[in-house]
């Protein structure tokens, strides 16, 4: 039961065509995985051709930069409806917006019932822990989510698409968020890659509220990168990030991994294990 709690299926008709570029020059086939986010049992099939159990399904709220709005919530409910025992549909807010925080995530909650939430700082253009400057919206999603016990992955690390911004990239932020609010499950989405994997290494050992993915990482290189992912392993989580630029396939990267010379109770913490505990998963 591989679990790969970071995969972008998305409504790429939202897609703003510089951003889609990015995607079309970096996959010859982007069709064939354009026509995916309008099939879910294709999608599914995918996964079992692949050897993977269950996927967490991207999606989030970044219109400024992705051109993805707020309709990507009830994108991701629908897309996962029929195949909620394999896809972990994750939604989002931006906090910057004028929406009703608020009532926005009680309808992600109640309603929609998506299994996770995702905040993206570099292409929703806020600071982690900006309601500590009055960003009050971004202080509602993170009291909700705490109370509903949903976790909130946070994206961690660079974006190479354009009009992102890197300011907003370092983990460290988040060091606040987890002090602030000590009962939410927290993921640190990429371990802050390529430039803050340390930090974001810090923030796991720190925080007993704070897990990462190793999603968009060439898994070839995660021990060097995090030469104690054996220690850290209770709170990682395996993702792949599929289908970013660079990232082969959802297999691909996961034969990868089982070649790192890792204990086979940290795969298997890594693999499944982790993300059944954080998920609530039977």
């Amino acid at each position: 039961m591989v679990i790969d709690i970071h995969v972008h299926v998305q409504p790429l008709e939202m897609m703003k065509p510089a951003c889609r570029a990015v995607m079309e020059a970096k996959h010859p086939d982007f069709e064939r995985i354009a026509a995916l986010a309008h099939d879910p049992a294709r999608f599914v099939a995918l996964m079992d051709a692949e050897g993977i159990g269950r996927v967490g399904v991207i999606n989030y709220v970044a219109e400024r930069v992705m051109g993805f709005t707020h309709e990507v919530n009830d994108w991701a409910a629908r897309y996962a409806r029929d195949h909620r025992d394999r896809l972990l549909p994750f939604g989002s807010i931006d906090p910057t917006s004028d929406i009703d925080a608020a009532r926005e995530m009680d309808r992600i909650v109640e309603h929609l019932r998506l299994a996770a939430l995702k905040l993206h700082p570099p292409h929703q253009l806020f600071h982690a822990n900006q309601y500590r400057q009055g960003l009050t919206a971004l202080e509602t999603v993170y009291r909700k989510a705490q109370d509903a016990q949903l976790p909130v992955m946070i994206h961690t690390g660079t974006s190479i698409f354009p009009g992102a911004r890197n300011v907003y990239a370092d983990p460290m932020a988040v060091d606040d968020v987890a002090v602030d609010f000590p009962e939410l499950p927290i993921i640190l989405a990429h371990g802050g890659r390529p430039l803050y994997m340390q930090t974001a290494a810090f923030l796991v050992r720190r925080h007993r509220n704070v897990w990462m993915d190793i999603s968009g990482i060439p898994p070839q290189s995660l021990l060097d990168y995090f030469p104690r992912l054996e220690q850290l392993s209770d709170r990682v989580l395996w993702g792949s990030d599929w289908p970013g630029p660079m990232v082969p396939g959802m297999a691909a990267n996961l034969g990868r991994f089982l070649a790192l010379p890792l204990s086979e109770a940290a795969r298997q913490r890594i693999l499944h294990e982790n993300a059944e505990k954080l998920f609530r998963l039977a």
